[in-house]
């Protein structure tokens, strides 16, 4: 049955062109972001082996060089060694961006206001996984590029429906709302031609897994003969594909292709907020941290694997004995004697480890490369190699971290941008609805973030008189050094 996409032709989309989204989706993003996901998990794959077993082989094991993985017949099997250094940069990247809470201040011009929004961020967030959330948020586009975040208000009751809720009503409704982190596998765009800025419609395409089993027609048939015959057939679990079309007008929800669900939306906009983890200009994929990585970390491992079979190779001394009758069947050991006759015998010992500087130092080389590439160090992430000056101060520690600093305060601009989009979506949901009316201006909300480096004491303390002195009231300065409540929002003049 063909889609029923009459609801979206003001956005001109087609089946047609459905399909062809959906199947570039597939056959280009898909495998992409399969790349991406293996080498930040480096997962060990099964990889079938001789006599019927089976190997488990980590999964960066696809970018060594067939001389590694696929020695000569005859030929003993390549040591192979794996060093993941994308998987704990990725997650330093994570740690220092969204390590801990963020509090978001409203700044509304009114000071009730701006409390009861507080409050509804508060609600908002504690009901969707908090910190958590932006966590996941931030893992997602650091690996594959960019993230999405999908509001789901449901059937949003109107204030008129219950007068009498009050504030607790309120904080009701919002924690009734979902916020849906949709990672670039499960989804993407179609953008408006004029603007690439502007999501016309927002498509969630994936396969979902069913608590039932596969009813195959024919080929059930045939498993439950081959059941009868004592043949093993193990079950599978049922899946269908759910495709799903937001516009700001309409939503749609197919399984398999039927349409399960066609409703309007009331929200008047697409309730989506796309979020880039590097900019990437005039394109709506964004850059993560895993993909400029992918070629210095093979690099790293082939080096790091012909090393391990220099050193399996040479580790051991050889010995060739001449003249000696039997010196092959008899061990060479401490205390081992050999007597023959022959004057011309000999025995002489070769092999062993032996320095090699330009292996060393190549290897290390890419690993700076891999430092400068990401901008995460060995240091970031807590590995002290030797000294590094009065790691006490903390502008040594500054200097000593500015690269992953740098990035953190570029991340946090995005990722907090995204997430005070979305709640100025939500506040603009409530305002609809008659829960919370508000202005423009006054769903405007501001992250507030912890410091990414531990603060010296005595300075933080000093800045609290400082601030105390310049006007600012004592329960924001006592929340700021964590002795309160998370802080409220001021009423900001001329704002």
């Amino acid at each position: 049955m063909p889609y029923q996409l009459a609801p979206f032709a003001e956005i001109k989309l087609t089946e047609p062109l459905l399909r062809l989204l959906v199947e570039e989706h597939e056959e280009t993003t898909l495998p992409t972001c399969d790349r991406l996901l293996s080498y930040f998990r480096n997962d060990d794959e099964p990889i079938p082996g001789r006599d019927g077993a089976v190997d488990w082989r980590p999964a960066q094991i696809a970018g060594l060089p067939d001389r590694l993985t696929r020695p000569i017949d005859g030929a003993p099997p390549k040591e192979i060694v794996i060093e993941n250094d994308i998987g704990w940069r990725v997650q330093t990247v994570v740690d220092y961006v969204a390590g801990r809470d963020v509090a978001f201040v409203s700044r509304a011009r009114d000071a009730q206001l701006a409390q009861t929004v507080g409050e509804v961020v508060e609600a908002l967030l504690e009901a969707n996984g908090g910190t958590g959330l932006i966590q996941e948020a931030v893992l997602l586009g650091a690996i594959y590029g960019h993230v999405d975040f999908v509001l789901r208000v449901g059937d949003l009751p109107r204030r008129e429906a219950k007068a009498q809720a009050g504030l607790d009503g309120l904080l009701n409704v919002v924690r009734s709302m979902r916020i849906e982190v949709i990672e670039r596998p499960r989804a993407f765009a179609l953008l408006n031609p004029t603007d690439y800025r502007r999501i016309d419609a927002f498509i969630i395409h994936h396969e979902r897994w069913l608590n039932d089993v596969e009813d195959g027609g024919f080929l059930s048939r045939l498993g439950s003969w081959m059941k009868r015959s004592r043949i093993d057939a193990p079950p599978r679990r049922a899946t269908t594909t759910v495709t799903e079309i937001i516009s700001a007008s309409h939503r749609q929800v197919y399984e398999d292709e039927q349409l399960v669900l066609s409703e309007p939306n009331a929200l008047g906009f697409v309730p989506a907020i796309h979020i880039q983890h590097q900019r990437r200009p005039f394109e709506y994929a964004g850059l993560g941290e895993i993909e400029p990585l992918l070629a210095l970390q093979d690099e790293l491992n082939t080096r790091l694997s012909d090393r391990a079979n220099r050193v399996t190779l040479q580790s051991f001394k050889m010995y060739l004995g001449r003249g000696i009758e039997g010196f092959g069947e008899r061990p060479v050991g401490p205390g081992q004697m050999w007597m023959t006759d022959n004057p011309e015998a000999s025995i002489q010992a070769f092999g062993g480890d032996a320095e090699s500087p330009s292996e060393d130092n190549h290897i290390r080389e890419v690993r700076e490369a891999l430092d400068k590439i990401s901008a995460v160090t060995p240091l970031a992430a807590g590995l002290i190699r030797a000294k590094v000056g009065t790691l006490s101060s903390e502008n040594a520690m500054r200097i000593s971290l500015l690269g992953i600093l740098s990035k953190t305060l570029r991340l946090r601009q995005l990722y907090g941008r995204g997430v005070s989009d979305l709640i100025s979506m939500v506040l603009t949901a409530l305002d609809q609805a008659g829960w919370l009316p508000t202005e423009q201006c006054d769903r405007c909300v501001e992250p507030l973030w912890a410091p990414p480096i531990p603060q010296d004491e005595s300075r933080v303390l000093a800045d609290a008189l400082v601030k105390r002195d310049l006007g600012v009231p004592s329960e924001v300065i006592l929340s700021e050094l964590g002795y309160g409540d998370r802080p409220r929002a001021q009423p900001q003049p001329g704002r």
